[in-house]
């Protein structure tokens, strides 16, 4: 009996490594608009109605600046398959909304709500949340007043300004989710 040499080919699927520092600055000329950067990647985005803003406030529409890490992405389980990416994933329930009022002790927090209560829910119809990064923008402390959900997110289709996001297409958010992790440093303004 002869032996047959079988020859066997693997293709490894390799991670690429996660990023140390994603800068987000404005676009000259347009204040609601800017550019991520990211390693090689270089990423159109839409800023906030108030752009950048050094004293953020809450519903002033600013994109505040610092320097930030981002937590966890949250996603559209129901839309979407799972993204590659270094970040603690979370999908997106009915219940999922995030506290922006300055006057409740979990002002800035993740919350969970009943269908019949009212507040800034993250499942929403339109696609800019089923993909959210978020990021640690006034948590350590948390201060009433100074901003709440502020979130790397989808782009509306005109690149309209945010609320004080920083929002992009989701090809670009699938191309940054492989290489964020929560020790990617996002540096904006």
């Amino acid at each position: 009996m002869k032996r047959q040499s079988i020859s066997r080919t693997y293709i490894i699927a390799r991670r690429l490594p996660s990023l140390s520092l994603v800068r987000v600055r404005p676009a000259a000329g347009n204040p609601r608009r800017g550019w991520l950067t990211a390693g090689p990647l270089a990423i159109p985005v839409a800023l906030g109605r108030g752009g950048i803003r050094v004293n953020k406030r809450e519903g002033d529409g600013g994109t505040p600046k610092g320097i930030f890490r981002p937590r966890r992405l949250w996603w559209r389980a129901d839309r979407h398959r799972r993204p590659r990416t270094f970040l603690p994933v979370r999908a997106i329930t009915a219940e999922d909304a995030w506290c922006e009022d300055p006057n409740d002790r979990h002002y800035n927090q993740p919350i969970r709500l009943k269908q019949a209560t009212a507040g800034d829910r993250l499942r929403r119809e339109d696609h800019l949340y089923d993909f959210i990064i978020e990021i640690d923008h006034n948590t350590r402390p948390r201060i009433a007043g100074r901003g709440s959900a502020v979130f790397l997110h989808l782009a509306r289709e005109n690149f309209g300004p945010t609320a004080g996001c920083v929002s992009m297409t989701k090809q670009a958010m699938l191309h940054l989710l492989q290489r964020l992790s929560p020790r990617s440093r996002i540096v904006i303004g």
